[in-house]
C-alpha cells in the first residue's frame, strides 16, 4: 500500500522536499532485533502516526529519529541530516513533547519558556517565537508567573507544546501527547496543535486510533519491529471494504455474522421467515483494520522461519 503524498502545507517553501528517509532500519539489542529492515519517507508538512501496539518497536523508532540511539544498520536522513551525529543547531529544528516531563515544579513559566528559548539562542537560532507572543498564543498569557505545578494537566500540555514549538521546528515529535486527557481537554489540545502546527511536518506516536485519523493523513503501523501497513486512513479501511459486519437481534438472542454481501443478507433477513430487528449493519472501521492488520501479522511471526 502506498501512502498519499497530497499535502495540506500552508508553507510554500518547505512543499516538495523530503524531512524524513528511512532506509533498511534495524537495531538489535544484544540477539533481539527491535526493528527489522524499516523503510519510507515523509514529505515536509506530512503529519503522520506510528501505530503498533506495546514492543512493537514505535519507541525505539522515534528515538532513532531523534538522534537518542545508533541504529544497528540502514540508513536514517532527518532534514538533512544522519540524527545520532548531527550538529546541535539541528536538533534546534526539531520540537519534542513528550508523554509527560519531569521538570521543576516551583519554575514559573515565564521563565521556564525564557530559559529554553535561551538554549536555542545559544545553539544559533536566531527566528525564535518570543516568549510573550507564544504564550498568548497556548492561552497561558495571564499564567506567566504562575508556578508550573500548579497547572492543570491540560494547562501544562499547553506549556510543553510552547516548548516545542520556540524554535518554529520543521519536524515535531507527539510521543503519546493526550495519555490520561479527558475528552474535553484532548479535542482542546487537538485544535492548539492545528492552529500552531499547520505547516509543520508532524511524526505522531499514539494507541488512539481515534486521534491518528483525526490529526493525520498518513498511519504507519509497525508490528514486531516490521512496517506492516503504510497508508491513508482511507486507504486502510478499504482493506476490510470487502466486508461488512451485520448484526441483529432474533428470538434466539444477538446474532451476528461477517459476510462480503450485506445487502443480501439485510434483504434475506428482512424478508425471510426469520424474525430480525435492530439490524445493524457495520462496514470496516480503522479498528478493526489495525487489529486484522497485527493479528495477520502475529500470525505470520509465528511461522516466519
Amino acid at each position: 500500500m502506498t501512502s498519499q503524498t497530497s499535502m495540506n502545507v500552508l508553507d510554500s517553501s518547505r512543499t516538495g522536499s523530503t524531512s524524513v528517509r528511512v532506509d533498511g532500519l534495524t537495531m538489535r539489542y544484544g540477539t533481539t532485533d527491535v526493528l527489522k529492515d524499516v523503510g519510507f519517507e515523509i514529505p515536509s508538512g506530512q503529519k503522520v502516526a506510528v501505530l503498533g501496539p506495546n514492543g512493537a518497536g514505535k519507541s525505539t523508532l522515534i528515538e532513532i529519529l531523534e538522534g537518542l540511539r545508533k541504529p544497528s544498520g540502514g540508513n536514517v536522513s532527518v532534514l538533512g541530516h544522519r540524527p545520532d551525529d548531527a550538529p546541535e543547531q539541528w536538533r534546534s529544528r526539531l520540537g519534542v513533547v513528550l508523554q509527560a516531563w519531569r521538570d521543576h515544579g516551583t519554575w514559573k513559566i515565564g521563565d521556564f519558556l525564557r530559559y529554553i528559548s535561551a538554549a536555542h539562542r545559544a545553539a544559533g537560532v536566531a527566528n525564535l517565537w518570543p516568549v510573550d507572543e507564544l504564550l498568548e498564543a497556548v492561552e497561558l498569557g495571564d499564567r506567566a508567573n504562575q508556578q508550573i505545578r500548579s497547572l492543570s494537566g491540560g494547562q501544562r500540555r499547553r506549556v510543553d507544546v510552547a516548548a516545542a514549538l520556540i524554535s518554529r521546528p520543521e519536524l515535531l515529535f507527539l510521543d503519546e501527547p493526550t495519555t490520561g486527557f479527558d475528552p474535553e481537554i484532548r479535542q482542546s489540545f487537538y485544535e492548539l496543535v492545528r492552529s500552531l502546527a499547520h505547516s509543520t511536518t508532524i511524526i505522531w506516536a499514539t494507541h488512539n486510533l481515534y486521534e491518528a485519523e483525526e490529526m493525520c493523513e498518513r498511519i504507519i503501523i509497525l508490528n514486531h519491529g516490521r512496517v506492516v501497513a503504510d497508508g491513508s486512513p482511507t486507504e486502510l479501511r478499504a482493506t476490510l471494504a470487502s466486508t461488512s459486519t451485520v448484526s441483529w437481534m432474533s428470538e434466539q438472542g444477538p446474532r451476528r455474522r461477517v459476510v462480503a454481501d450485506s445487502d443480501s443478507l439485510v434483504r434475506e433477513l428482512v424478508t425471510g421467515p426469520e424474525r430480525a430487528w435492530n439490524l445493524e449493519v457495520q462496514r470496516g472501521t480503522l479498528e478493526q483494520v489495525y487489529l486484522s492488520i497485527v493479528r495477520e501479522n502475529n500470525t505470520a511471526e509465528e511461522v516466519r522461519p
